[in-house]
Parts: structure tokens; sequence; C-alpha cells
């Protein structure tokens, strides 16, 4: 073998120990980085020089050309990665869910010290201290005080889960900002590593590191598939749609409802447009909508995956109504699965119970006593405890429809509740209180378990904090997994001092053996050209 030609196989150890003592350093400089992942060098050796092929030996007399640097790859798991995101898509799901809840938990009061029931058995009490005396103006007074106060609670309630839904509608527009954000800066990062890695010299790690951050953050907002090709570009689909690829993103687009303000996010690529009654061109949004809201939710099927869905779902797609129970199809379409609408449209039912049940008592006393002017207003007609705002029959008696009678509250008097012969009207008040108790009402129509107005209320409450015990210990379980895959992927790409150290002592004597590896070889040609030289 060459003297000259051993310098350059002493030279090229020297060069790789050097490349990978660089590598062993980023390690151990980014130990704490969050997003970094482990890099490592792979080596290869250079070709062999034949010295005799001579066939009778066991093998052909060869010699190294040294060694040469391959590339500097990432150390991660395809596996792990897949896993891991769909499960913390899967986690961020139900922890969406379970904010939700604890939020109308808050709202009802559960937790604060002063519940809603309060003001329903207010209500009851003050109805059976009108029933032992049904012409004491105090009593009168006091109902009519009660039915207000109930109706005021019922409306802030009601209020407070609207805003609950406009907060979630701001969140949605805020994630679609952020998954269009996610998708331009993928586009930029693929730009940037195509162009680093062109020339098949550099291998752009830590833009990758950034990207690979990047996915795992989407991957939270939904559920997501990924690709590299050969170039290094990384192609994404979200919800099963192309998003990104190599030097285009397809960005989320928004469409707010006139009436409820509430947003809708869609694919453009896929929007079709349909002429209305006007001859209006509209937006078509049932082949382009980011999510189907009437799938159903389910594990098996990877439909319970990302914040942005389980907020969508919570939300909603109305404001709910009792009228949305009554058509079982109907409720099993569109509201069943909406925590918001569901809470909203039952609660809605029991004030509608609540208001009905005083109202048809009245009409019906003041029907069956035609010459009794005390269940009358001013115009002759039978008072009614509560009135309707709007003049649309549809409408109905829900909660932000109607109020407490206002000539009621201006003269408590009026309804004195004394017959024409002057005894005492109580069956009135004892059939409010059997409509009170009657075995007849459930919450949706998904139930068959009846209960009455007294017990509707904690009925709807176990509803809830039952969901919420569901959804938290599927977070609980999630949670458990998560970590898991978590520590499994950290085990393959994460960053060990020790072991890095380790590795630097190796790289650095084999340095220190290249070296001398070369000083041997110096020596010997000194000595030659020395030797011969006299």
């Amino acid at each position: 073998m060459p003297l000259f030609g051993s310098l350059y196989i002493g030279a090229s150890g020297l060069q790789t120990a050097q490349n990978t003592l660089n590598t062993t350093a980023h390690n151990m400089a980014n130990t704490d980085t969050k997003g970094y992942t482990r890099q490592q060098i792979l080596l290869g050796t250079r070709g062999y020089v034949t010295i005799s092929p001579s066939a009778s030996a066991v093998s052909y007399q060869q010699y190294g050309l040294g060694v040469y640097y391959e590339q500097t790859r990432q150390v991660r798991d395809v596996f792990l990665d897949k896993t891991y995101r769909k499960e913390t898509g899967r986690g961020a799901f139900y922890e969406t869910n379970t904010k939700v809840i604890e939020e109308m938990e808050d709202l009802l009061g559960e937790f604060q010290g002063v519940e809603f029931s309060a003001a329903l058995e207010n209500l009851w009490n003050t109805m059976q201290d009108l029933y032992g005396e049904p012409c004491e103006l105090t009593n009168q007074n006091m109902f009519i005080s009660r039915c207000d106060q109930f109706l005021t609670r019922a409306k802030l309630v009601y209020q407070g889960l609207c805003d609950q839904q406009d907060n979630l509608n701001k969140q949605v527009e805020g994630m679609v900002e952020k998954i269009n954000d996610y998708g331009e800066e993928l586009v930029a990062i693929n730009k940037q590593i195509m162009r680093m890695e062109t020339g098949d010299v550099e291998h752009a790690n830590d833009l990758r590191d950034r990207r690979n951050m990047i996915i795992d953050e989407l991957a939270k907002l939904g559920k997501i598939s990924y690709e590299e090709d050969f170039i290094g570009v990384v192609s994404v689909k979200f919800e099963g749609v192309d998003f990104v690829t190599s030097d285009l993103v397809n960005k989320v687009e928004i469409y707010t409802d006139k009436e409820t303000g509430f947003h809708t996010p869609y694919w453009k690529q896929l929007a079709n447009y349909k002429t209305n009654q006007y001859g209006e061109k509209e937006l078509d949004l049932d082949a382009a909508r980011l999510y189907d809201p009437t799938q159903k939710i389910s594990t098996v099927m990877n439909t319970d995956i990302g914040s942005m869905r389980a907020t969508l779902l919570a939300r909603g797609e109305k404001r709910a109504t009792y009228q949305d129970l009554e058509d079982e199809n109907a409720y099993n379409k569109d509201i069943s699965q909406s925590l918001l609408m569901n809470v909203q449209a039952e609660f809605d039912r029991l004030v509608h119970y609540v208001v009905t049940s005083i109202n048809d008592v009245l009409r019906e006393a003041a029907l069956s006593e035609p010459d009794t002017d005390y269940l009358k207003d001013s115009n002759g007609n039978p008072y009614r405890m509560f009135e309707l705002i709007s003049t649309d029959p549809d409408i109905g008696f829900s909660i932000n429809n109607m109020i407490v009678s206002e000539e009621l509250k201006r003269e408590p008097g009026s309804l004195s509740f004394r017959l024409q012969d002057n005894s005492e009207d109580k069956a009135a008040i004892r059939k409010m209180l059997e409509a009170f108790e009657a075995e007849t009402y459930v919450l949706n129509p998904n139930l068959q378990t009846k209960t009455n107005i007294n017990r509707f209320y904690n009925a709807l409450v176990n509803q809830i904090s039952n969901t919420g015990k569901m959804n938290k210990d599927f977070l609980d379980a999630q949670e458990a997994t998560i970590n898991e895959t978590s520590a499994a992927r950290e085990q393959v790409l994460g960053v060990s001092s020790d072991e890095e150290m380790e590795f630097m002592i190796k790289f650095q004597n084999a340095y220190n053996a290249s070296s001398r590896y070369i000083n041997v070889i110096d020596e010997m040609i000194e000595h030659i050209i020395n030797t011969l030289g006299r």
C-alpha cells in the first residue's frame, strides 16, 4: 500500500471523527431543547484496491481507502410518531369536552353554593304556602315574585349557555387561523429543506425538528395523515383532504351564519354554490365542511380526534330550545351529540314545563268559572302568569320568548283566588302542585325514565355529571396512553447526556488514533526520504 495513499486514509479518519464529534456536541447542546431529535452520523467505507486477484487464495489481497461520511440522520420511530400524534389528537378531543362540561357545571351553580335548583324549590314552597292561604295578599304577591325570580334566573342560566357557545365560536376562529399558519410554515420549511439538500451535501435536521413539532401540534387540532417523499418534502392531509403539498397550502376558510354568527370551517376547493329563491348565489357547505356534524362519534371510526371537532360539536349549530326535542329523528341528527345544545334544549324544556303547567291551570280555572273575574285580566281574558313576547305562535313558551305578566306584577291582588261565592279556590292551586308532581316528563327522546318537574332539574344535573365523568375517564385513560407512547418515543429520539458523553470519548479516541496513524506514516516517509537521500 503506498505510503502517501495512507495519509489520505488517516485524513478520512480525522474528518469523520471530527464530524461525529461535532454532531455529538450538537446533541449535548440541545439536551433540553423542546422538539429536538437526536442526530446520528452514518459512516461508510471507501472502495478497496485489489493487490492480488489470485484464485488460489481464500480471498483477494486488498487494502481499503478509508472511511467517508454518508449523512447525519435523525433517530426517530415512524410508528411511534404516528401513534403519538393520533393519541394526542384523541386526548385533545376529550380534554375539550371535559372543560366544556366543567364550565356548564359551574354555570349551573353546582360548585358555587348557589344552585339554580333553589329558584325552582322556592317557587314550589311558595305554591305550597299559597295553597294553605290562597286569598292572603302576601302569598299572592310572593307567588308572582317567585315566578319572576324563577324566569329571571332561568334566563341568566340560558344566556350563560349561549355565552359559552359564543366563546367556543371564537375559539373555532382562532383554531382555523392556527391551522392555516401551520400550513404556511410547513410549506416554507419544505422549500428550505429542498434548497439545503439539493446538492446532497447537508441534511436539514434542525428544520425537520421544527416541521415535526408543527405536525405534532396540528395533530392535536384534527385527524391528520402525512408522508415524506424522496426529496424531503412532507405532504399533509387534514381530515382526509389535501392540506399541504410541496409548495401549496389549501387554507381552511370560514363561513359565518348571518343569524347565529356561528363559524363553520370549510374547504374552499370543495365548495359549491347554489342559487336561492331570490336569484342570489349562496355557498353550499354540504360537501365542503371540514366536519360533518351528524357523523357519529366513535373511537373505532377515529371520529373522536382533535380539539377542533370537539369544539364544533360542543358548540353546536344554533341556539337549541325545547322544540328541538319534539322530533326524535331531528334530535338524534342535530342535537344529541352537542354538549351545549343538548343541555340548552333540556333546560328550556324544564322551564317550558313549569310555565305551561302554571298557565294551563290558571286558564282552566278561569274557563270553569265564567262569572268570576279574579282569573281574568282587564280585557276579560284568562290570566296567564307568563306571557309571550313574540306574536309568532310557532316559537312557543321558550325562555327568551316570555315574561311574567306586567299587569299581575303591578296588581298582585288581581290574582285573589277567591271564587264568586267568596270561597277560596284551593282546587286550582292543588292542580298546580299535582302538575309539578306528575311523573310524566322525560329529559329527551332517547330516555325512557320519567320524572316530575321537581326532579327534572336534578335529572339534568346528574346527566351532565355522568357525561362529564365519562369524558374525564376517557381523558384519564388517554393521558396514560399518551404518556406511555411519549416515553417510548422519547427513548428513541431523546438525548441522553450520559450516552452522548460516552460517544464523545469514543470519537475523541478515534480522532486521536487517526492523528497518531498520520504521525506514524509521516515518520515513515521522513525516514525513507532521509535514508535514500544520502
